[in-house]
């Protein structure tokens, strides 16, 4: 009992392993990739679109106050716009990730899991883990990288409107703060986040759906273990690369 997290990790690496030997390797499941693409897209977008909203406007309204207390009213586009790109849209990102698209992952892969489709399919010479968990997971990153950006995109727009019409703010101060202290390496750095985050959230889901077992209750424990053992991954990776990226980068002053 005392090592059976350590087993679930250890399988939970392999399987990234495999995933990645099996990227190469052809024929490429295209159909498949678009389609999984699609309805990742589908069930995620909106729901990440309302929720970047709300982010920005508290960032917005948060660090507004706290500026104008401050005396730094200037900096305040700075200040909201380069929470939103680094942290708050790959975190937004992740979640809606995880929460939507990994969770119908796990559903979809328990249901094949129960009814030994996956077992027909290794009888048959077809890897599971080619032909279903790859494209799932490239299908994610693909649609995680596509929703940061649109999650900056709203969120900045979100907080302007915030700062500007509802506090009062100056929009030429807003935007000229902003590009005299972001560069191009937040960005990047958000997009890699978000690549990172869809990969994992992608490979979890996977894991815990061919893992599957104990009938309909069993695919509903995986789905509800999958998310959370994906968010407490995401928050990790996230303080990991903020770390490498202050040690790594310069900073605008």
């Amino acid at each position: 009992m005392i090592t059976a997290p350590f087993k679930q990790a250890g399988a939970l690496f392999a399987l990234a392993l495999d995933v990645l030997v099996a990227l190469p390797k052809r024929p490429f499941q295209t159909k498949e990739f678009i389609q999984q693409s699609w309805f990742i897209a589908s069930v995620t977008i909106v729901p990440t679109a309302l929720v970047s909203i709300p982010f920005g406007a508290v960032i917005a309204l948060q660090l507004g106050t706290l500026t104008r207390q401050l005396g730094a009213q200037s900096f305040t586009g700075a200040a909201s716009v380069l929470a939103v790109v680094r942290e708050a849209s790959p975190i937004v990102t992740a979640l809606l990730i995880a929460g939507a698209g990994g969770s119908a992952i796990c559903a979809d892969l328990g249901s094949r899991k129960i009814r030994e489709e996956l077992d027909a399919m290794e009888v048959l010479g077809i890897s599971p883990i080619q032909r279903l968990v790859v494209p799932r997971v490239l299908a994610t990153m693909l649609v995680a990288v596509l929703l940061n950006g649109l999650v900056s995109v709203v969120g900045v727009g979100g907080g302007y409107f915030f700062n500007v019409v509802i506090q009062g703010g100056t929009p030429g101060a807003y935007l000229a703060s902003f590009t005299a202290l972001a560069q191009l390496a937040d960005l990047w750095t958000s997009e890699i986040k978000a690549l990172l985050f869809g990969a994992v959230a992608a490979i979890v889901a996977s894991y815990k759906g061919l893992t599957a077992g104990g009938g309909p209750k069993g695919v509903g424990d995986a789905v509800n273990q999958s998310v959370v053992i994906t968010f407490m991954l995401l928050f990790v990776i996230n303080f990991v690369i903020s770390a490498i990226y202050f040690q790594v980068v310069p900073q605008k002053i």
